[in-house]
């Protein structure tokens, strides 16, 4: 089986595919811009072989690059990155030269908020009323029906960037004066705890793993507020939001995918529908499920693609925790206090790349315990101020 990753290297942690497919029995052929020299050594040596290209933004390299890989050693099984932001491109990749997998006629669905909308309808699901709005005029008459605040955007958008809570028409006026070009959709504003479905399904659409993240801190505002940031894997999902979740699954018919599905949890206890990604959860997340199970789940999607089998017993033995600190905030404490006082809680810590840095914080922190208090004093210490 031939699988080309594209951008192997970013984030630095998806190595861990390469070297689960590898395993598997997998050829697994890179693409991306970095220099082959600077790629770290566990990445090379799952490599077969890795093609540079001067431009990842420039889709006739991409393609270049696939022609080279199919007449060396015939035909690709499967090209993907697992990654928000090549998703499209993956999809055309995939259209061009008949790879299994999504393929540019479905991916609009899950890519744009407004189209997102529908389908989650079409599952029964709640959502937050929504429109896309091209002037002040259209984004004035949507304001006229659900009331301030709203929150605008990118219709076709990563994370929280280029996204804003609008409070007032002074706002409003200064968000259409100095907005992007992209095409942006308004919504209202929801009150709630966000909280997750995420998981892997096989080629067959059927669900091998599945978890969820509970957030304290909404992405937007950590990202407009520069906040830091924390969220755990509870031993104990949610059953309303797994419930949402399948029924999600099956309205999108995913196969032999990653999948990180975001609603709001109401204090009445209503679950209403935010969007869903076609990727793993971001950052350190993809490890967290690791800890929170005992288990490798790069190995176990290296397994679902070669031979379509889940072996790992899924434990749910610990709440898992990511605490995300940010350079400029002035702690009470030192990230030396903090593995000092819980060390024996702490699995991994490690600064952030500059690019999920905004929305996961500069410094990132694992920790797993087996009682949720435990894991909750960490969290109140590692981002006690000053």
């Amino acid at each position: 089986m031939n699988y080309v990753f594209i951008s192997p290297y970013f984030p630095t942690n998806y190595y861990n595919f390469c070297k689960g497919l590898k395993e598997a029995g997998v050829t697994v052929l890179g693409i991306g811009e970095e220099n082959y020299d600077s790629l770290r050594t566990e990445l090379k040596e799952s490599l077969t072989e890795y093609y540079r290209v001067d431009n990842m933004e420039d889709y006739s390299q991409l393609v270049k690059a696939c022609g080279y890989f199919t007449h060396k050693y015939g035909k690709i099984d499967r090209i993907e990155s697992n990654n928000e932001y090549w998703l499209e491109k993956d999809a055309q990749l995939r259209t061009d030269f008949n790879v299994f997998g999504l393929k540019n006629d479905a991916i609009s669905d899950m890519k744009f908020k407004s189209k997102m909308k529908e389908v989650f309808r079409s599952a029964g699901l709640n959502v937050a009323r929504g429109k896309v709005v091209h002037t002040l005029d259209d984004a004035r008459a949507f304001i006229a029906e659900v009331d301030y605040p709203v929150v605008a955007k990118p219709d076709n958008g990563v994370g929280a960037s280029n996204t804003y809570r609008l409070n007032n028409e002074k706002e409003l006026q200064t968000f259409f004066d100095n907005k992007t070009d992209q095409e942006y959709i308004m919504e209202e504003y929801i009150e709630g705890e966000i909280q997750t479905f995420d998981g892997l399904v096989d080629s067959d659409g059927k669900v091998v793993f599945h978890s969820s993240l509970i957030f304290k801190t909404g992405l937007m505002e950590t990202v407009n507020g520069g906040l830091d940031v924390f969220y755990y894997i509870p031993k104990e999902l949610p059953k309303d939001i797994v419930e949402a979740g399948i029924k999600t699954l099956e309205a999108f018919g995913l196969k032999e995918r990653f999948f990180h599905f975001e609603y709001f949890k109401m204090k009445d206890g209503k679950v209403v529908a935010l969007e869903v990604n076609i990727r793993p959860p971001g950052g350190l997340t993809v490890d967290m499920f690791n800890y929170a199970n005992d288990i490798d789940i790069y190995k176990e999607y290296g397994k679902v693609v070669a031979y379509k089998t889940f072996d790992a017993h899924i434990s749910r033995e610990y709440n898992c925790f990511y605490i995300g600190r940010k350079n400029f905030i002035n702690y009470k404490y030192s990230l030396e206090d903090i593995l000092e006082k819980y060390n024996e809680y702490i699995i991994f810590h490690e600064p952030i790349s500059a690019v999920l840095a905004p929305a996961i914080g500069d410094y990132g922190i694992v920790l797993r315990s087996r009682e949720l208090e435990i894991g909750e004093a960490i969290v109140r210490f590692a981002l006690e101020k000053a």
